[in-house]
């Protein structure tokens, strides 16, 4: 059996997944897990899929064929390798936004060998202030030996708003 990563992006409108999951299913793919959503009227995804080694080829032609449906593709082969020894930490942050603030939360977390498994964030206005703020999500592979306090006031060093919760995954 081989494996492989797609990610995919099309206009969202109804019925992109089924022609999606019908082009995996009519090769013989099965649909392991995926990760979906709408954004600003674009439709993007990544999913895992699995196929019998000897329909490879002709799934992959046929996700191709799906531009004629307006939705790109990219592939990558599903190379599953143990990482690193890390315990899985949930971050919740919330702070003032501005241009730069993601790479700067990312580079300070690279820095502390931190590994950001799932990232969702947004931007919305403050109830009272009517002022930006930045929201993020994540889940975080923290190296052993990195305590949560001190990742904590790493991240607090960014900026004198920035409220940062930690916890362990349950």
């Amino acid at each position: 059996m081989d494996h492989l990563v797609v990610t995919v992006v099309a206009p969202d409108k109804p019925g992109q997944v089924e022609r999606i999951a019908h082009c995996i299913a009519e090769q013989g793919g099965n649909w392991l897990e995926s990760r979906m959503s709408r954004l600003a009227g674009q439709f993007a995804g990544i999913l895992r899929v699995s196929v019998p080694a000897e329909r490879h080829a002709q799934l992959v032609a046929a996700l191709h064929e799906l531009s004629a449906h307006d939705i790109r593709v990219l592939l990558a082969e599903d190379s599953e390798q143990q990482p690193a020894a890390s315990t899985p930490i949930h971050m919740s942050l919330v702070g003032n936004d501005r241009p730069g603030i993601v790479r700067d939360i990312t580079r300070l977390l690279a820095g502390q060998g931190v590994n950001v498994e799932r990232l969702v964030t947004d931007v919305h206005t403050a109830p009272m202030s009517g002022e930006w703020l930045f929201r993020a999500n994540a889940v975080l592979g923290v190296p052993h030996g990195l305590t949560l306090e001190d990742l904590q006031a790493h991240l607090e060093t960014l900026a004198d708003d920035l409220m940062v919760e930690l916890r362990e995954e349950e």
